[in-house]
């Protein structure tokens, strides 16, 4: 049976590119090799580079995204792979946002994430949040400052409050992203943000447990919702420490009520088939909790935001999410693989 090419993608030009490049390991060891003749590309900007198993690279020709393989043997002297199906896993440009999905959807090449518009969204944190917001959605309060613009710290603190984050509204793992105590933290927090991103999102706090609820389409086109997990930083808050130098615990499944996991994962499943999901996605939320009339404590399920391309290292949370549901990471890649290059 001839193998199907997977290409895995990662790198990138953002803060992120090292924790991409881990991810592609993540996933070149679930891919079954009994399957799948798999390749790992790294970009850097215009470099695109194939790395080989033997430490030697060689150029991906962007016209067709072909490569030739190493002049190990008389059999590979000049032999050209086009890989069959793209593996998006850049976390940020250009693998996030759309324009690889462009890219691939330009040469017909099937690729597992989301398509170039709700890649686009996604990742643009404010817009996703107000488009959401029409559906009901429960988001905090923001405001957006567009490339090169200034605020003063007093509509800041007039319009959104204090604490608030600010943070870019392009990027993830935590990169620029600040949590305001003061007044004086302020500006300072958004020349940060600028660091990552030239737009920033202003952002007031939603206080209780932040959670991840990771979805995917399998290949028959069912919508599945994995396990909850639940998030206690270390930190002040859930940033690129306790995300992946252990300064958190991550409790899966969730320490919710079934009646509150019902309702979050349902709306994972709304989301999703909202925006037309595809591929392996995850949705970030905090429970928030307010006492009703009858003195009640209720959960509010408030919109944090959405992983179009999420971490896929071994402790990331859609491998401990798939464990938790009994499920190989494996069998999933096979899904979302056959979904992608068996769709009309």
């Amino acid at each position: 049976m001839k193998k199907t090419i997977i290409a895995i993608i990662a790198g990138g030009d953002s803060s992120e590119h090292d924790v991409s490049m881990r991810s592609a390991a993540g996933i070149s060891s679930w891919l079954d090799r009994n399957k799948y003749e798999v390749y790992t590309i790294e970009v850097r900007g215009l470099d695109w580079n194939v790395c080989f198993e033997d430490g030697t690279t060689a150029s991906v020709n962007r016209h067709d995204f072909s490569f030739e393989l190493p002049r190990t043997s008389i059999y590979s002297m000049g032999k050209v792979i086009r890989p069959d199906f793209a593996y998006i896993t850049i976390h940020g440009t250009p693998g996030e946002n759309g324009i690889l999905q462009g890219y691939f959807d330009l040469l017909h090449i099937p690729y597992s994430s989301c398509n170039l518009l709700v890649a686009a969204m996604t990742f643009d944190k404010f817009t996703l949040n107000q488009y959401l917001k029409g559906f009901g959605v429960k988001i905090a309060d923001s405001m957006l400052l567009r490339g090169g613009q200034d605020i003063e710290t007093a509509e800041v603190i007039e319009k959104i409050g204090l604490p608030c984050f600010i943070k870019p509204n392009g990027a993830g793992s935590s990169f620029g992203v600040t949590r305001c105590k003061t007044a004086d933290d302020i500006q300072q927090a958004i020349i940060k943000a600028r660091e990552e991103c030239p737009e920033v999102m202003i952002e007031s706090e939603i206080k209780g447990t932040e959670i991840a609820n990771g979805v995917f389409r399998k290949a028959n086109g069912e919508v599945h919702v994995l396990p909850i997990t639940e998030v206690a930083s270390e930190n002040e808050f859930f940033d690129y420490d306790a995300k992946y130098n252990g300064q958190v615990t991550e409790i899966t499944p969730a320490r919710l009520s079934d009646d509150t996991t019902a309702r979050v994962k349902a709306l994972t499943r709304a989301i999703y088939t909202i925006l037309g999901g595809e591929g392996i996605m995850r949705v970030d939320y905090i429970i928030g909790h307010q006492t009703a009339d009858d003195g009640t404590q209720q959960d509010i399920i408030n919109l944090l935001e959405i992983n179009a391309t999420p971490g896929m290292t071994a402790t990331s949370f859609i491998p401990q999410q798939a464990r938790a549901d009994g499920l190989e990471m494996s069998t999933i890649l096979d899904e979302v693989i056959n979904q992608k290059m068996n769709r009309k």
